[in-house]
């Protein structure tokens, strides 16, 4: 505090030393012609540093205080300075590499022209041995009484992202300070990190900080200006946790003996866990999966869940022997594309042939790596298993959300679905939209399961949109369209995103192509009942229907023209 009779300061700094008064809410750097200012409550002295020190206290700052009639000076005060570069850094300019940038470390946006450190999720499995459950972490064994204080190195330090630690400046000025580096309760159960301290050996790796760890206390090397920490994400973004978290080293003061540690600096990066992006069909195949079936028992479907009694054998099912020709078809297909082939065993599928409904595939990316994820469906038939099982694995990550208010037809995941790269209105989604079936607005019915939807909607990048498929018996999605690739690229709205209806657009299949190249074919039901009447006209009409399948109806196509129920209904769908 200045002295009780001062009026006026003067401050004056060493070489390496910039002043800068704050008076009257303007910030002015000390003239050499300005003698001395007024003291006053809103006056401050700010002081900076451009060059690292030698020594502990090699600047000086020494300010002088005057009365009212000037003269001697009626006390001084001396300040002692010492520049330490104390910084948190990671890949926030997403190149690949750790650097030192300009740009905020503590936000992240989006976008090629945005910023922010990345994280993937620890969602695969590096070890085989690693059994069934998919939610083991690499540092689970931390929480376990240790027979030596280093853990064995984590298998997937090359999927985590580097976080950098840079302490320049004299040593001895940490024997005095302590530095810490520290996360929030609500992130903690959220992230990992691993340190080596300071060898580069990958075997002294170890977990210091998330789950219960909350701050771990970084010993600077003498020969080294640089800690390197690897983080990993342990969970998506989902409702209540948008994907970001908060990393942050703080250099403290040491206290006199019975005081708290006073904070002399904080640095902080936040990542964003990368999130789960599904991708499109229209994308070329990398692996098939396509399952062996037979017809199961006449008894009926196994129980799929505990307590569960066994569904009812559905009518269509006898009809076919099995699917052996269709899995020949499928691999001679793949074969020419050059796309290997993965096929679901009777015994791991259960009788369960339906593989779309189980899974759905998409990806997560940093700049340093991207790898697969499978997204399990919470319908669990006889495939339930076979995900986490045969597909869970290393650099292929695995997710699930369970339906706790009961699964319906619609939580199958033929009722998700996502488009190319699509413009909505001048907004541009480069990863697509994606598409689930719903009921229709007020009127009650049958929706996707909340977590589920609320998963999809917390990725942020590619914006769901509830379609209207309750009408239908299953209901997914994909039983009314479908994406394919369009070379021509042709130019016409979808009508999904631009509000047109299925009778603006041409009769029977129609389609509609965006400039990414690619088409949306649409069911139409209109469509069919003119084909109908085409085949009627031309003298069928006692052609009877679905002959060959077994336990269904076989209306002739004269029957079906004159059920107006049955029409009545479908003009309601289309």
């Amino acid at each position: 505090a200045a002295p009780k009779d001062a009026a006026s300061f003067h401050a004056q700094g060493t070489a390496g030393v910039k002043i800068y008064v704050v008076h009257d809410t303007q910030s002015v750097k000390l003239p050499s012609s300005v003698a001395r200012w007024p003291l006053g409550a809103g006056v401050e002295v700010l002081v900076a540093m451009e060059a690292l020190s030698k020594d502990v206290g090699d600047e000086k700052v020494r300010v002088s205080y005057f009365g009212e009639d000037g003269g001697v000076p009626v006390g001084r005060a001396m300040l002692y300075l010492t520049c330490v570069d104390v910084s948190l850094d990671a890949d926030t300019s997403r190149s690949g590499a750790v650097n030192k940038t300009l740009v905020d470390k503590r936000t992240w946006t989006w976008g090629p022209e945005g910023h922010g450190a990345i994280l993937l999720p620890n969602c695969d499995r590096d070890e085989p041995a690693a059994g069934t459950d998919a939610t083991t972490r690499s540092y689970k064994a931390a929480s376990q009484p240790p027979r030596s204080s280093l853990l064995p190195p984590p298998p997937d330090l090359k999927d985590m992202s580097q976080l950098v630690l840079r302490t320049r400046g004299p040593r001895t000025i940490f024997a005095g300070h302590r530095l810490v580096l520290h996360v929030s309760f609500s992130d903690a159960d959220k992230v990992g990190v691993f340190y080596g301290g300071n060898t580069p050996s990958p075997e002294e790796y170890k977990h210091v900080l998330g789950g219960e760890k909350l701050s771990y206390a970084v010993k600077p090397s003498r020969y080294q200006e640089e800690s390197v920490f690897y983080v990993e994400g342990l969970c998506f973004p989902d409702a209540g946790f948008a994907g970001l978290l908060a990393l942050h080293a703080t250099l403290l003061d040491s206290p006199e003996k019975g005081l708290l540690e006073t904070p002399v600096f904080t640095d902080t990066v936040v990542f964003r866990v990368a999130p789960w992006i599904m991708t499109p069909n229209t994308l070329a195949p990398v692996e098939v999966y396509v399952c062996r079936w037979v017809p199961p028992p006449r008894g009926g479907w196994e129980p799929v869940r505990p307590g569960v009694p066994p569904q009812p054998l559905p009518p269509f099912a006898s009809s076919v022997a099995d699917n052996e020709d269709f899995v020949a078809a499928v691999s001679a297909l793949a074969e020419r594309a050059g796309c290997p082939v993965t096929v679901c065993p009777l015994v791991e599928n259960r009788h369960d042939r339906w593989i779309q409904d189980e899974i759905e595939f998409g990806y997560v990316q940093a700049p340093h790596k991207t790898f697969p994820v499978v997204f399990d469906s919470p319908r669990d038939g006889g495939l339930k298993d076979f995900p986490a099982k045969s597909i869970l694995g290393p650099d292929f990550g695995y997710v699930a959300r369970a339906a706790r208010e009961g699964v319906s037809s619609l939580d199958s995941f033929g009722n998700l679905e996502v488009s190319p790269p699509v413009t909505v209105r001048g907004k541009e989604f480069p990863l697509g939209r994606i598409l689930v079936g719903s009921s229709f607005p007020r009127f009650g019915g049958r929706r996707m399961a909340k977590a589920v939807r609320d998963f999809l909607m917390a990725q942020g990048v590619q914006a769901p949109v509830e379609l209207f498929s309750d009408w239908l018996a299953v209901g997914h999605v994909d039983e009314f369209l479908s994406f394919v690739p369009a070379p021509d690229r042709k130019v016409m709205p979808p009508p999904l995103f631009r509000g047109l209806r299925p009778s603006d657009l041409p009769a029977r299949t129609f389609s509609a192509v965006s400039p990414q190249g690619f088409r949306l074919l649409l069911a139409s039901p209109s469509a069919c009942y003119r084909l109908l009447k085409e085949k009627q006209d031309e003298g069928y009409g006692e052609a009877v229907m679905f002959e060959g399948l077994k336990e269904v109806p076989k209306p002739t196509v004269n029957e079906l023209l004159a059920d107006e129920a049955l029409r009545k209904y479908n003009a309601f769908a289309q």
